[in-house]
């Protein structure tokens, strides 16, 4: 499907876009709890509880809306951490309610790694910009922290790969496996690995 199309469909009216929000928060129902290839718009649309022919108002096929679904958990989840950590100035606190936010996000949207997981190969540029998009602002605010000397120099953009990493992979251990202990806890333990590495204390 081309782009025109794509945007002539973008609603104009405050309730097309109260309609369209219903069919992604459907679709991440539906694509979460079945996957991509046994979901269906009829399903789709029964858990909107909207008719059939409303869900080609907002998208052409179900690809389409499969790829409009990442991108907008992509962005719920970084306006997730955006939220969280605004206004704090310490980088390692930043890092530390990021953190906790994350697997807090997870935990009430576990189909987000079924979903994600499936974008690799059904939305592979979704996918690849999902993760991009939080590398690049991971790597300005180690950026910024860094110039005002609370860490240290250093690769940024490894580094926003490697925590990013660890991060992914909490969530799945912490939040769509098991989800008993304390986000915070979680956080605590993180951000220590962060701050201290895992080279051994050193003796003054």
């Amino acid at each position: 499907m081309n782009q025109v199309s794509s945007n002539n469909k973008k609603p104009k009216t405050a309730r097309g876009r109260k309609t369209r929000g219903k069919l992604l928060e459907a679709a991440e129902i539906e694509f979460g709890a079945k996957g991509f290839h046994e979901a269906s718009i009829s399903g789709i649309t029964y858990r909107a509880g909207v008719a059939l022919g409303t869900f080609y108002t907002y998208f052409e096929s179900k690809e389409e809306i499969f790829r409009a679904l990442v991108r907008y958990m992509s962005r719920l989840t970084r306006e997730t951490a955006s939220e969280t950590i605004a206004g704090i100035t310490d980088r390692l606190e930043a890092e530390r309610k990021g953190i906790e936010a994350y697997i807090e996000f997870a935990r009430q949207h576990k189909s987000i790694y079924r979903i994600i997981t499936e974008a690799e190969f059904i939305a592979p540029e979704e996918y690849r910009a999902h993760y991009e998009g939080f590398s690049r602002g991971y790597q300005f605010n180690l950026e910024k922290a860094a110039l005002k000397g609370q860490i240290r120099e250093g690769d940024f953009e490894t580094w926003s790969w490697a925590i990013m990493g660890a991060i992914v992979f909490l969530g799945m251990r912490h939040a769509d496996w098991d989800d008993s202990r304390p986000a915070s806890a979680i956080a605590d333990i993180v951000v220590d690995l962060i701050a201290r590495g895992i080279g051994p204390e050193t003796k003054t």
